[in-house]
């Protein structure tokens, strides 16, 4: 269950991925599969070969993408490695704790 996003937050991330840009949206989530975390990233493209290849810097697989039929496709980042990602791309207001 994601909450903590504000419309103009979701708008914006969709924006930038209808434009072909690697966009970024970090958000509160509820997971009982993975009930030690309490964030998660999505990192999104619609063009999913410049996803991949973003996501292979960082030893992500191509078949890790969640694959969306409306056109919203990411990978969603979790715990050590989101932080990591994150502070690599300098996105630090991205990082809560």
């Amino acid at each position: 269950m994601a909450f903590g996003i504000r419309r103009d937050e979701l708008n914006e991330w969709k924006r930038k991925i209808d434009h072909g840009e690697i966009a970024f949206l970090t958000h509160y989530w509820l997971d009982e599969r993975f009930p030690e975390y309490k964030t998660v990233t999505k990192v999104g493209c619609n063009d999913l070969e410049k996803l991949a290849e973003w996501g292979s810097k960082y030893g992500l697989k191509r078949e890790w993408i969640d694959h969306r039929k409306d056109g919203y496709s990411h990978f969603d980042l979790l715990g050590k490695r989101q932080k990591e990602i994150l502070q690599a791309e300098g996105l630090l207001d991205h990082i809560w704790e």
